[in-house]
Protein backbone atom coordinates (compact mmCIF):
# COMPACT_ATOMS: atom_id res chain seq x y z
CA UNK A 1 0.00 0.00 0.00
CA UNK A 2 1.19 3.58 -0.59
CA UNK A 3 1.80 5.57 2.59
CA UNK A 4 0.39 8.77 1.38
CA UNK A 5 -3.15 7.07 1.08
CA UNK A 6 -2.62 5.72 4.70
CA UNK A 7 -1.70 8.87 6.38
CA UNK A 8 -3.05 12.05 4.93
CA UNK A 9 -2.26 14.35 7.86
CA UNK A 10 1.93 13.04 7.24
CA UNK A 11 4.16 15.61 5.54
CA UNK A 12 6.19 15.02 2.69
CA UNK A 13 9.56 14.14 3.24
CA UNK A 14 11.91 17.39 2.43
CA UNK A 15 13.16 17.20 -1.43
CA UNK A 16 15.91 18.98 -2.59
CA UNK A 17 15.78 20.79 -5.89
CA UNK A 18 18.87 19.73 -8.03
CA UNK A 19 21.03 22.79 -8.14
CA UNK A 20 21.46 24.24 -11.32
CA UNK A 21 25.36 25.46 -12.22
CA UNK A 22 25.93 27.88 -14.35
CA UNK A 23 28.10 26.95 -17.42
CA UNK A 24 31.73 28.36 -16.55
CA UNK A 25 33.67 29.15 -19.50
CA UNK A 26 37.05 28.25 -18.76
CA UNK A 27 39.90 30.48 -19.99
CA UNK A 28 43.20 28.55 -20.63
CA UNK A 29 44.70 31.91 -18.51
CA UNK A 30 44.19 35.23 -17.55
CA UNK A 31 45.09 37.62 -20.28
CA UNK A 32 44.80 41.11 -19.49
CA UNK A 33 43.61 44.00 -21.66
CA UNK A 34 46.58 46.64 -22.78
CA UNK A 35 45.44 49.80 -23.82
CA UNK A 36 45.85 49.93 -27.45
CA UNK A 37 49.33 50.32 -28.51
CA UNK A 38 50.17 49.67 -24.72
CA UNK A 39 52.37 46.68 -24.85
CA UNK A 40 54.39 45.09 -21.52
CA UNK A 41 58.24 44.68 -21.67
CA UNK A 42 59.60 41.89 -23.48
CA UNK A 43 60.94 39.25 -20.86
CA UNK A 44 64.49 38.16 -22.00
CA UNK A 45 64.50 35.23 -23.64
CA UNK A 46 68.24 33.96 -21.65
CA UNK A 47 69.20 32.50 -25.08
CA UNK A 48 73.30 33.27 -24.57
CA UNK A 49 72.62 31.59 -21.05
CA UNK A 50 71.14 28.61 -22.58
CA UNK A 51 73.77 28.30 -25.32
CA UNK A 52 76.70 28.79 -22.69
CA UNK A 53 74.92 26.33 -20.09
CA UNK A 54 74.95 23.74 -23.16
CA UNK A 55 78.25 24.27 -24.26
CA UNK A 56 80.03 24.23 -21.12
CA UNK A 57 78.02 22.46 -18.62
CA UNK A 58 75.39 20.15 -19.13
CA UNK A 59 74.06 19.53 -22.93
CA UNK A 60 70.25 18.02 -22.03
CA UNK A 61 69.45 20.90 -19.59
CA UNK A 62 70.86 23.14 -22.34
CA UNK A 63 68.76 21.92 -24.66
CA UNK A 64 65.78 22.54 -22.82
CA UNK A 65 66.53 25.59 -21.95
CA UNK A 66 67.20 26.29 -26.20
CA UNK A 67 63.72 25.05 -26.51
CA UNK A 68 62.48 27.45 -24.63
CA UNK A 69 63.93 30.89 -25.00
CA UNK A 70 63.50 30.48 -28.72
CA UNK A 71 59.57 30.38 -27.75
CA UNK A 72 59.48 33.34 -26.58
CA UNK A 73 60.14 36.29 -29.06
CA UNK A 74 57.50 34.40 -30.75
CA UNK A 75 55.09 34.11 -28.31
CA UNK A 76 55.24 38.10 -27.37
CA UNK A 77 54.81 38.86 -30.87
CA UNK A 78 51.95 36.88 -30.86
CA UNK A 79 50.12 38.81 -28.01
CA UNK A 80 50.32 36.13 -26.12
CA UNK A 81 52.50 37.80 -23.64
CA UNK A 82 51.81 35.71 -20.01
CA UNK A 83 53.08 32.45 -22.18
CA UNK A 84 56.37 34.16 -23.09
CA UNK A 85 56.61 34.98 -19.33
CA UNK A 86 56.41 31.16 -18.56
CA UNK A 87 58.95 30.56 -21.82
CA UNK A 88 61.42 33.15 -20.33
CA UNK A 89 61.07 31.54 -16.92
CA UNK A 90 61.30 27.88 -17.69
CA UNK A 91 64.41 28.98 -19.87
CA UNK A 92 66.25 30.37 -16.83
CA UNK A 93 64.81 27.81 -14.46
CA UNK A 94 66.59 24.86 -16.84
CA UNK A 95 69.54 26.84 -18.07
CA UNK A 96 70.05 27.15 -14.11
CA UNK A 97 69.94 23.54 -13.06
CA UNK A 98 71.88 23.03 -16.25
CA UNK A 99 74.62 25.40 -14.91
CA UNK A 100 74.50 23.56 -11.20
CA UNK A 101 74.09 20.22 -12.63
CA UNK A 102 77.71 20.92 -14.25
CA UNK A 103 79.32 22.44 -11.38
CA UNK A 104 78.57 19.39 -9.55
CA UNK A 105 79.94 16.56 -11.56
CA UNK A 106 82.72 18.80 -12.06
CA UNK A 107 83.39 18.72 -9.11
CA UNK A 108 82.32 15.19 -8.18
CA UNK A 109 84.86 14.26 -10.94
CA UNK A 110 87.73 16.37 -9.04
CA UNK A 111 87.14 14.85 -5.84
CA UNK A 112 87.16 11.40 -8.10
CA UNK A 113 90.87 11.49 -9.84
CA UNK A 114 91.97 13.28 -6.74
CA UNK A 115 91.40 10.21 -4.45
CA UNK A 116 93.08 8.32 -7.57
CA UNK A 117 96.09 10.22 -7.54
CA UNK A 118 96.26 9.99 -3.33
CA UNK A 119 95.81 6.10 -3.68
CA UNK A 120 98.83 6.33 -6.23
CA UNK A 121 100.84 7.96 -4.52
CA UNK A 122 100.66 5.90 -1.71
CA UNK A 123 101.21 2.97 -3.53
CA UNK A 124 97.63 1.39 -3.59
CA UNK A 125 97.79 0.34 -7.29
Amino acid sequence: MDNQNQWPDQQQPYQQQPYQQQPYQQQPYYQPNYAQGQRPLKPDNYLVWAILCTLLCCLPFGIVSIVYSSKVDGLYNSGDYIGAQKASDNAKKWATWGAISGVVVTVAILVFYAIVAFAAMNGAY
